[in-house]
């Protein structure tokens, strides 16, 4: 499996596997879902780049994680974010080690007929085992 790919699954089982979170949420889905009621989380586009050292291929995988949520007030947006930080950095991801794991940058949106957005991207870098 590609680092891409392993990565992403990996964020996928941390988060579905948090059950605080999984309490909080209708789910959590990989890619956009078809039908879907807030509040979900999506794991989205993941990028790949050479992370590797002389001996070990490696990886660095940036990862977007969508967090929406259709209540009136910010609140439990934020609770649901801390809950996903926390399972993303505690990411495994089969096949390869896990260097660091680090949040690159979080955006924040309120629409008027969705709710709140969150943007929230990482960055993942693993060496093969």
């Amino acid at each position: 499996m590609s680092a891409e790919m392993a990565v992403r699954t990996g964020v996928l089982a941390a988060l579905q596997g948090d059950a605080a979170l999984a309490a909080l949420l209708n789910g959590v889905w990989d890619g956009a879902p078809v039908k879907a009621s807030a509040p979900f989380a999506v794991v989205g586009e993941c990028l790949g780049s050479e992370w590797g050292t002389k001996d070990r291929p490696g990886r660095e995988v940036r990862v977007t994680l969508t967090v929406q949520d259709r209540r009136e007030g910010g609140a439990g947006l934020a609770e649901m974010l801390a809950l996903a930080d926390a399972a993303v950095k505690r990411v495994a991801v089969a096949g390869y080690d896990v260097g660091t794991v680090a949040l690159l940058r979080s955006r924040v949106v309120r629409g008027r007929e969705d709710g709140w957005r969150a943007l929230v991207d990482y960055r993942v870098r693993v060496l093969q085992v």
